[in-house]
């Protein structure tokens, strides 16, 4: 009885430290938020989602280094980065996660989690929660493409089978990364996000 009462205390007081209340998300069609608020990079350096943005436009991915969907998708992670570019968008790769923010989560552990996975675009931490507040973004990964006008195209996940690669039917980002390119409509513009919850400091 006492290790059950311990258990629920231990909930409650998580409960009471990381926020879980729902958030609007981001309508297609929306202005970039945030635009130019600076993130300090595993780089070292700070920049801003405007700085990212290329001939076509940007891709805002909201990620972390200890979520088993990230883990398992990081290979596609990398070939979304890849796609981006060769269709002229750039990618900021975004950690919003409060809840092991001193430990795995952490900025030190960000450096090292970029530098394994040989990221090749920005990984930047969002201290304060404030930019996935803007997008509404409550799941790793999440993704959120803009056009070269900075409107949102496309939102939701990479794929339509995030736990499995072997038995992906759509690649949604893929699809929708060159529908934009080819200036076609985007075919699945909102998709939904599997994956872990962004916990947001109080």
């Amino acid at each position: 009885m006492k290790r059950i009462s311990t258990a629920i205390a231990t909930v409650l007081m998580f409960a009471t430290i990381f926020s879980f209340a729902p958030i609007e998300n981001l309508p297609i069609g929306s202005s970039l938020p945030m635009a130019s608020a600076k993130m300090k990079t595993t780089a070292g350096n700070q920049t801003s989602i405007q700085e990212q943005v290329l001939a076509n436009g940007v891709l805002v991915m909201f990620s972390c280094n200890t979520c088993p969907y990230v883990i398992k998708n990081q290979q596609r992670t990398i070939a979304a980065i890849a796609a981006a570019k060769h269709n002229n968008v750039g990618t900021i790769i975004i950690n919003s996660n409060a809840g092991l923010r001193d430990s795995e989560d952490s900025y030190k552990a960000m450096q090292a989690y970029a530098k394994a996975q040989s990221y090749p675009c920005v990984y930047a931490v969002d201290e304060n929660n404030t930019i996935a507040d803007a997008f509404g973004a409550t799941r790793t990964p999440e993704c959120f493409l803009f056009d070269k006008n900075l409107k949102l195209v496309y939102h939701g996940a990479i794929d339509d089978n995030p736990t499995n690669a072997s038995a992906v039917k759509r690649q949604h980002l893929l699809v929708a990364l060159t529908e934009l390119n080819e200036k076609k409509p985007i075919t699945v513009a909102e998709s939904r996000s599997v994956g872990c919850g962004i916990k947001r400091a109080k």
